[in-house]
């Protein structure tokens, strides 16, 4: 090849490298946007909701509830749409969904509204965020545990942000407060982003013509560390969900939802409870968000040269101190501050080593199936609130339920630690070359 045609042939690797970024850079802001938009401003707003409208606290947290439910129980549509129409299309609807989501927030009079626009903002989340947004960057990258480490961190600032969105647009002069106003922009945002980052995605044929081959994956992967194991089978669906291995990345998965939610919810009213000042408890929330996001940054830049076993237990670990700190009742200082590194830190590191083993044990082909049935657990996660509400009216303090839901991460964390690489026995191995061959003539 002639050196003039070298040149050309370089200029268009740099420009597809350079593009790989820019999708990588959409997901981003996507990611930070939602979540900001809907987790974080929901429980900022919902007070001036309740007051204006005059609506019960109950109705308030039925919503917030069913938010969190529709985002897992939805978790197999984007998977679904993607297979049938591609992802662009499949963001685009999602952009669509949760635009119509926040326009019912904004309109809400009656809590039926409300209740509607939560699940549509739900089934909206899943549709543009982690499912499509792992799958394609796990499809364009080899480094993918630094790679989903800067995307999960936006989604982390995402969650700090979203609350001083909610103080600048409604404690602007302008705005007069105006919670229906603060909804329509957020609806606006979404729809103008979600198409921004559908388009800059392009079309199925280029995502497949840039994805990374599974054996250069592997190769890569082994050449970072030999030590991190990366299978070279493709396992099915069926196949994979039967080890339990995957069973262990789901209840691990689950706990980290299960925790961050319930301690979102109730960690303020059980601290008041136990005699720790207002302002306290929500400067330790905001600490566990930011080492919810410096862990994922961390867990990023250490994750392709660490297996990701020993990030999950870690994380885990970490769940379950934080959670023992904030269930002991003690109120010092030091105790707090174990609770909210150990909270935030434990949420931020699971999700990072949760995808990342999906792909290291059962391959990529159907990753994007195996990641939709794992956030499944999100639908389940989201009863953490309404139990600890229940063990609070029956034993009368939210410390049970806290000193259970770690009783249960130090479960998930010895399984952890036992945990080995999935193995796929001859019968299996042959069959999976079998569908491949077939799938290929």
């Amino acid at each position: 090849m002639s050196q003039a045609a070298a040149v050309p042939q370089s200029a268009a690797a740099m420009q597809d490298s350079w593009r790989k970024y820019v999708v990588l850079a959409a997901f981003c802001v996507m990611l930070f946007l939602i979540t900001a938009g809907t987790y974080s401003s929901l429980g900022v707003v919902l007070p001036h909701m309740v007051q204006e409208l005059g609506w019960s606290w109950r109705d308030a947290g039925l919503g917030f509830t069913l938010l969190g439910v529709f985002t897992g129980a939805s978790s197999l549509v984007p998977a679904f749409l993607i297979r049938k129409v591609g992802v662009r299309s499949t963001l685009f609807i999602g952009a669509v969904v949760q635009g119509c989501g926040f326009v019912l927030l904004a309109l809400a009079d009656m809590p039926f509204a409300y209740f509607v626009g939560a699940a549509l903002c739900g089934v909206g989340y899943q549709m543009t965020a982690l499912v499509p947004g792992t799958h394609v960057l796990g499809s364009l990258f080899a480094n993918k545990t630094r790679i989903f480490g800067i995307y999960f961190t936006f989604g982390s600032v995402g969650g700090i942000c979203g609350p001083w969105m909610v103080v600048a647009i409604m404690g602007d002069t302008a705005t007069g407060g105006d919670w229906r106003l603060y909804w329509a922009i957020q609806a606006v945002l979404a729809v103008m982003v979600g198409a921004a980052v559908a388009f800059a995605v392009g079309s199925t044929r280029w995502l497949k013509s840039h994805a990374i081959s599974e054996q250069e994956d592997v190769e890569e992967a082994k050449e970072a560390n030999p030590a991190v194991f990366r299978t070279s089978e493709d396992w099915t669906v069926k196949q994979a969900i039967r080890t339990p291995q995957f069973a262990i990345l789901v209840a691990a998965y689950f706990m980290h939802l299960l925790s961050g939610v319930t301690v979102a919810s109730l960690s303020v009213a059980h601290l008041g409870e136990i005699g720790v000042g207002a302002a306290v408890a929500a400067a330790m929330l905001s600490i566990e968000s930011l080492f919810g996001a410096g862990s994922r940054l961390l867990g990023g830049a250490i994750g392709d040269r660490l297996d990701p076993k020993y990030i999950l237990v870690v994380s885990q670990l970490f769940t379950m101190l934080g959670l023992l700190a904030i269930g002991s009742g003690l109120t010092s200082y030091p105790v707090l501050l174990v609770y909210a590194v150990g909270t935030g830190a434990g949420f931020g590191l699971t999700v990072l080593a949760c995808t990342v083993l999906l792909i290291n044990y059962f391959g990529r082909k159907n990753y994007l199936e195996l990641f939709s049935i794992t956030c499944l657990a999100g639908a389940f996660s989201a009863s953490g609130p309404f139990i600890g509400g229940l063990m609070r009216d029956s034993l009368g303090s939210f410390a049970p339920t806290f000193q259970l839901f770690a009783a249960i991460a130090g479960i998930v964390t010895i399984a952890a630690i036992f945990m080995r690489p999935p193995a796929l026995d001859k019968n299996a191995r042959v069959a999976v070359k079998t569908t491949t061959a077939a799938e290929q003539g």
